[in-house]
């Protein structure tokens, strides 16, 4: 084939442009590397900075503590007493500071997190980046939710398969798993999940994956409608109802300065959404309680003489735990608001 002495010479114009920006590449390559292996002796020396301060303040700490349990033998003078307050005062506001900078380090991954993934770094580094994980993840819980009431829906008025019911049984170990392993990244990045609204989806990971263990047959029949019934109030419903409602909440709070950037949409009730309470408890109690008439009738179930299945009470034990975890957390939080609002009602 023969070649235009244009056309070979535009060729060889644009390999030599290719090789410029190559050289480009290659320095600003090198750049980032040299760069990185900065962040990264940076990350580890204001770590090491971190645990040393925090191992100081805690000596210090007890020695404060054993001042004042001396303060009976050996009197202080006021200025020494409003010394060693300003030092308790500062430690607790250190401590707090420690903590937002440690959002930003690298840190070692939980016992849950080093089983799922291993040793991987799952911190995010910059604000964009978490608040992008955050509002993925709030979006993904919305986008299974919908989907799970389609399904639950399905399964309990137009399809009666099993093999249908395995696989929303399925979806719903999936859904519970990815939460699970979300939150625990989350919670590595500084959002404020604890208690128990973090045990609350290991425990329904575990009852999916028993229900979808349990065999075809008459104990199954005779709970099925009961079971997707309660999926359509609680997973499509009640979960619809708190996303939005508290996604509102968090939208104002986070607004007037009064909430974490990183705090979550979570199941249940959280002091925060004292606003409106009349308008969610009574949705939240009524699936509470549906939690403990399932466990129930499991219970009664094993009691047949028919009864052969192990899921049957192990489902029940789930259910109890459901409820019990759910209600008394949620009574816990109601009080612990109420009281505050009585102090501060108090002190006007």
């Amino acid at each position: 084939m023969l070649f235009s002495p244009t056309g070979l010479s535009e060729c060889l114009r644009e390999w030599e442009d290719l090789e410029k920006d190559y050289q480009q590449i290659q320095d600003t390559h090198r750049l980032y590397k040299q760069k990185l292996e900065e962040v990264t002796k940076l990350q580890d020396r204001c770590s090491g900075a971190i645990t040393r301060q925090r191992k100081k303040l805690k000596e210090l700490t007890v020695s404060l503590e054993e001042c004042k349990e001396n303060q009976q033998s050996s009197k202080f003078s006021p200025e020494e007493v409003d010394s060693i307050t300003d030092i308790k005062d500062s430690i607790k506001d250190r401590s707090d500071a420690f903590s937002e900078m440690e959002a930003f380090l690298p840190k070692k991954n939980g016992l849950y997190l080093t089983l799922v993934l291993g040793n991987v770094n799952v911190t995010l580094l910059n604000k964009q980046s978490k608040f992008a994980y955050k509002d993925e993840y709030e979006k993904f819980k919305l986008i299974l939710t919908v989907i799970l009431f389609v399904f639950s829906f399905s399964c309990r008025f137009v399809f009666s398969y099993r093999a249908l019911d395995a696989l929303f049984n399925f979806l719903l170990v999936w859904y519970y798993c990815t939460l699970t392993i979300r939150e625990s990244i989350l919670i590595s990045n500084g959002s404020r999940i604890k208690g128990w609204w973090v045990f609350h989806h290991y425990v329904s990971t575990f009852l999916s994956g028993v229900m979808l263990t349990w065999p075809e047959g008459a104990l199954y029949q005779m709970f099925r409608n009961q079971f997707l019934t309660y999926c359509l109030y609680q997973i499509g419903f009640v979960q619809f109802l708190q996303y939005y409602y508290q996604s509102g909440c968090l939208y104002r709070l986070r607004a007037l300065g009064e909430r974490h950037n990183m705090d979550l949409t979570v199941e249940g009730f959280q002091s925060w959404m004292w606003r409106g309470l009349t308008f969610l408890l009574p949705f939240l109690f009524f699936g509470h309680f549906w939690q403990l008439y399932n466990s129930i009738t499991l219970f009664k179930m094993f009691q047949l003489p028919e009864c052969k299945e192990w899921q049957v009470v192990m489902c029940g034990c789930s259910y109890m735990v459901l409820f019990m975890g759910n209600f008394f957390t949620t009574l816990r939080v109601v009080y612990q608001k109420y009281m505050n609002n009585q102090d501060k009602s108090k002190s006007l």
